[in-house]
């Protein structure tokens, strides 16, 4: 005797798999695909929170912001100097 074939369960919405927005095939993800586009940009529009930074990356995020400033004061230096 076989026994029925059981079907999978949804996960819970308080599942952590289920708000992993990598993951693929989400019962969320269906319920967009329906929604007006109006609808849509709202559901996805939420903002973000920022991500919390340890010591080291917001270092390197300073560094960076330095290094963009400096190269960018010499890209203008070189072109003004350039016209003469």
């Amino acid at each position: 005797m076989s026994s029925p074939a059981r079907t999978p369960t949804p996960p819970a919405p308080d599942d952590p798999l289920e708000r992993d927005p990598r993951r693929r095939g989400r019962v969320e993800d269906e319920l967009v695909g329906e929604l007006e586009r109006d609808q849509y940009v709202a559901a996805t529009s939420r903002p973000v929170a920022r991500a919390p930074l340890g010591r080291y990356a917001a270092a390197t995020l300073w560094a960076l912001r330095v290094f963009v400033l400096v190269v960018g004061a010499m890209v203008t230096y070189t072109f003004i100097d350039q016209l003469h």
